[in-house]
């Protein structure tokens, strides 16, 4: 009998590119290839990078990453080298110009070509499956691709596309699979939620298609990502407030909030509709924690407009709260048009001003929940401490849970946890009950 081929598929950036490459994996491992994700091992006979061309250290990241493996195939270490997804789908000439070595080059959404060039059937029945990479207790779905938006310093619809929507029927088969899988949280992700359905269906269908997925059985927890404060779906909010599978937990990316900063920007919103907005979330959802995003240095952002911005920040106190610097990026409408006037040292300093007033907020929160019971789901072992997130954390991105138990917990637990103890990012807790 021959030994199966072997394949390893490295994922770059973000959940999106990796629920790409979970498809990937199923599609060829039902060629009876044997799969591996992430792997650091040597002798595969077809390594594919998924690449991401998000901003600048992401970009280098991922040729970094393709140049090692050039190497690789070089010493004879791999066979064949493919390269897919966002930096491909964007440089694709230039890369092949650069990096003569890869054997082929695809564009995200090259699937079938991509199981084709290993001389494996392409199953589009199978599509709304997945290898699941994560741990098994929870998974990302993607409920649309590309975006509608046209945000100056973004150049992900140039590699994504216009918003396309997946019908409800494909989502809720798709979450069905990862339910029997033993998914019990799932995050819903999309490059923008808020334009869900309209495609396809006329109007905003989230809070629909929410519905039916927490009638899934199996499914105990569902969380939002990415959602814009522009045209912001407002019937989400009773979905939100009355089903106990939604997390109350809204990732929300506001990117800044000085005026003439979101003018230049192009958010279409304003420093007074985002606050308006965000007193709604709050008084339609008691207890929502927010999660933002915020990108300082974009070109004409003044001193005054970074300090309007850390004044909104101890404002609303942001649960969550991430900032980039800003990345110029060709073809963007603020690459074509402004200068980048800012050196990499005063948007870095920035970035570092905005994080350390979120460390402080967030240890000030963190100490206010010592004391109370939340439920946590248990993602993993680390010592003396199973490591668990509350329904306000979003694996990855934010804090976790130090638990001790008496009783051995197994990973995808729900356990009720007292608070013992508080860092500026994370808790520490002790098991009270278990499900």
């Amino acid at each position: 009998m021959m030994a199966k081929k072997r394949v390893n598929v490295i994922t770059m950036g973000c959940s999106k590119n990796l629920m790409d490459s979970e498809v990937l994996l199923n599609q060829l491992e039902r060629g009876k290839f044997e799969v591996l994700h992430d792997s650091n091992e040597t002798g595969f006979d077809a390594v594919f990078i998924n690449t991401c061309g998000f901003i600048g250290d992401a970009k280098q990241e991922s040729v970094d990453m393709i140049l090692d493996y050039a190497a690789a195939k070089k010493r004879g270490d791999i066979g064949n080298l493919f390269v897919m997804g966002c930096l491909s789908e964007r440089y694709q000439k230039d890369l092949e110009t650069e990096i003569p070595e890869v054997d082929k080059y695809f564009g995200k959404f090259d699937m079938k070509a991509m199981v084709d060039e290993l001389k494996v059937t392409y199953h589009p029945e199978y599509i709304y499956e997945r290898k699941i990479t994560t741990p098994s207790h929870f998974a990302y779905l993607k409920i649309s691709e590309g975006c509608n938006r046209s945000c100056s310093f973004c150049a992900i619809p140039k590699m994504t596309g216009t918003h396309k929507s997946k019908t409800i029927e494909n989502l809720i088969k798709e979450t069905r699979y990862l339910a029997k899988k033993g998914v019990k949280e799932l995050l819903i992700i999309a490059q923008d939620l808020s334009y869900y359905g309209i495609d396809i269906y006329g109007k905003t269908q989230l809070a629909e298609l929410i519905t039916q997925i927490s009638e899934v059985d199996g499914i105990e927890w569902i969380r939002l990502h990415y959602l814009y404060p522009t045209k912001f779906p407002m019937d989400i909010l009773p979905v939100m407030r009355k089903n106990p599978k939604v997390c109350k937990y809204l990732d929300m990316p506001l990117q800044h909030i000085a005026n003439p900063v979101l003018k230049n920007m192009m958010r279409h919103v304003t420093r007074e509709e985002t606050e308006a907005l965000i007193q709604k979330i709050k008084e339609e959802v008691p207890g929502v924690v927010l999660r933002t995003t915020m990108l300082v240095g974009f070109p004409g952002e003044t001193e005054a407009d970074v300090e309007e911005l850390k004044q909104f920040m101890q404002e609303q106190k942001f649960e969550r709260l991430g900032v980039f610097p800003y990345s110029q990026e060709e073809g963007t409408y603020a690459g074509d048009k402004f200068a980048d006037d800012l050196s990499d040292e005063v948007k870095q300093a920035r970035a570092d001003e905005i994080m350390e007033i979120q460390q402080q907020i967030s240890s000030d929160l963190n100490q206010q929940k010592i004391g109370k019971t939340y439920k946590v789901i248990v993602d993993k072992q680390e010592g003396d401490f199973y490591i668990g997130r509350t329904e306000f954390d979003s694996p990855e991105v934010d804090g976790e849970v130090l638990v001790t138990s008496e009783k051995e917990l197994k990973k995808g637990d729900f356990v009720t946890v007292k608070i013992t103890g508080s860092e500026d990012y994370d808790l520490y807790g002790e098991v009270v009950s278990s499900e």
